[in-house]
């Protein structure tokens, strides 16, 4: 008796939909893995791809998957991938400041949001996931930390032995859990660092570990009301998509257009408590001085009063010290001001859409003092740029999935598990 399957009575339009569905399987294959789920269920891996099944999509567009938050500050890769359909399974946080405001924002124990020394963490004990997120520390490469530390006779980049090696230790995790994507964030200096030699082995050790790898240097002013230059790269498990990296087709996003993007006046509080922002004449001074003697030195370090109708200057963790990177004219002839912290928040990007999406109704609470929640701002990624390149990345996921049955939140077992 032949176990032949007859295929020619199945209907053209039929076959266009499953030529949609199937992928690279072939059609025999593909009718006859169908046929086995609808008939004997019970025998179907619970982790095997469901061929004829369509992604589990949302009023947004978007597709389920899993990602570990790195480095992860207050949670600017956390908001810009939670909107994008993502779920996060562990963050890793050294500072205990951030990791409160972390675990006070998105309503997390302590067993997800892991404090403490990410370079002793056993790799092999983070969760499977489909994404590794993670905005490494930027202090050893960036221009101002470079300057300081050359200033000072003290090592940076790779040799800073604090922060230098936790680009290995993101390496290290790779190689334990081989997570389909990749997704960073560092300064815009990291490429010319060290005469590009920092680059060239960041751009190495992803690609020996089988990844291809896209980078670009993103101004996040597109998105935001701020000049904020920083690298972003994306980089995709050849083993998961494929050994051909035009076969990918990612895409870095292209910004809005102009008449579309935010001002600086857009974020600014109606009524500020000038009493306590409102620079005193002593400070104001000296800001003044400072800046006025950098300028004789022929550099440009010193204040910068934002343009109401344009966009600030880059907002740093060093903010909390005397705010002096962007300051506020809010009476002519008066002293200029701060940004208050729920400006400074929503200068970087956690608007209160984000908020409401995290089940703040009324916009992210201040959990921290001002000194800290300046200093976890300056150091946050903004989730608007991180939502705009994972929208180019899910539909990436998502196709992968299908042809290749990796097993990603995709899979039966988590559909079943996110209907329970």
């Amino acid at each position: 008796m032949s176990h032949d399957m007859p295929l020619r009575d199945i209907p053209d339009e039929d076959w266009e939909r499953m030529d949609a569905l199937r992928g690279d399987t072939p059609r025999e294959e593909f009718v006859r893995r169908s046929l086995k789920k609808v008939l004997f269920p019970e025998r179907t891996r619970d982790d095997e791809l469901p061929f004829g099944t369509e992604p589990v999509i949302d009023g947004n567009g978007t597709v389920p998957f899993t990602f570990v938050d790195l480095f992860a500050g207050i949670g600017g890769f956390r908001c810009g991938l939670t909107a994008v359909g993502g779920k996060c399974v562990k963050t890793y946080e050294w500072d205990k400041f951030a990791a409160k405001t972390y675990r006070r924002w998105y309503g997390v124990d302590e067993e997800e949001v892991i404090e403490g020394d990410f370079t002793e963490i056993d790799p092999a004990g983070i969760p499977d996931h489909d994404v590794l997120a993670a905005g490494f520390p930027c202090q050893p490469f960036s221009l101002a930390g470079v300057s300081k530390k050359q200033s000072l006779g003290r090592l940076h980049g790779f040799d800073d032995p604090d922060q230098g090696n936790l680009f290995f230790a993101i390496c290290r995790a790779i190689e334990a859990k081989k997570p389909p994507v990749v997704f960073l964030e560092n300064v815009k200096n990291l490429t010319s660092h060290d005469r590009g030699r920092t680059w060239a082995v960041i751009w190495t050790h992803l690609e020996t570990l089988g990844y291809h790898v896209f980078s670009q240097v993103i101004d996040a002013s597109g998105w935001v009301p701020q000049h904020r230059e920083r690298i972003f790269i994306v980089a995709f498990r050849k083993a998961t998509f494929g050994p051909d990296i035009d076969q990918i087709g990612f895409q870095f996003p292209d910004p809005p257009p102009p008449a579309e993007r935010p001002r600086f006046g857009d974020i600014l509080e109606r009524e500020p408590d000038l009493d306590k922002y409102q620079l005193s004449d002593a400070l104001w001074q000296y800001l003044q001085d400072y800046k006025e003697k950098h300028r004789k030195a022929g550099n440009g370090f010193g204040y910068g009063i934002a343009d109401p109708h344009g966009v600030s200057r880059t907002m740093s963790a060093r903010y909390h010290k005397d705010g002096s990177e962007i300051l506020i004219r809010h009476d002519p002839g008066e002293n200029p001001r701060r940004l208050t912290p729920r400006e400074a928040a929503l200068l970087q990007g956690f608007d209160d859409d984000y908020a409401r999406m995290c089940g703040h109704p009324d916009g992210f609470p201040q959990v921290v003092s001002d000194t800290q929640a300046y200093r976890q701002f300056g150091n946050a990624v903004s989730p608007k740029v991180v939502e705009a390149i994972a929208r180019e990345i899910v539909p990436i996921l998502r196709d992968a999935v299908f042809r290749s049955g990796h097993r990603t939140l995709l899979s039966k077992r988590a559909y079943r598990r996110e209907a329970a």
